[in-house]
């Protein structure tokens, strides 16, 4: 099994709507965000390598042009419902998720997004190595 991985970095700033009042992550505030796609496969190209990493730079300029130095709340407002009906909030699995599907069907070796506020914490999206299905994991905070 091969895997390649790579990184991208944005800041941007969010504030998180479904925390209990006086809750740190209740008002505006930013990140340095860092962002890992990780592909996967079995075997490799005639080129000897999973996917060339410049065919990744799709996930690069998606974050240049719609997260990087922008509110996400105002993103995820536009674009992004949960599964009841509210705006997804604008956490680390949250943007994990996004992105994972976002690029899902133009990467499908793409096994993995981890998304990290600080140099301490991590989330991730995954697909299970057992039965291509998804789930999620994250750190604990």
């Amino acid at each position: 099994m091969f895997t390649i991985t790579k990184q991208f970095h944005f800041s941007a700033a969010h504030q998180l709507n479904r925390v209990p009042a006086g809750h740190p992550c209740g008002r505006l505030h930013g990140h340095n965000y860092i962002v890992e796609v990780v592909l996967q496969s079995d075997g490799v190209t005639d080129q000897q390598w999973v996917r060339d990493f410049g065919e990744l730079d799709h996930v690069k300029d998606f974050l240049k042009n719609e997260w990087d130095h922008r509110n996400l709340n105002d993103w995820f407002e536009r674009f992004s419902k949960w599964e009841d009906g509210k705006e997804t909030e604008t956490t680390a699995e949250m943007l994990a998720f996004v992105l994972f599907e976002a690029f899902r069907s133009e990467y499908p070796e793409l096994l993995a997004v981890r998304v990290s506020e600080t140099p301490k914490t991590w989330a991730e999206y995954r697909v299970s190595a057992h039965n291509n299905s998804a789930m999620s994991t994250s750190n604990e905070r």
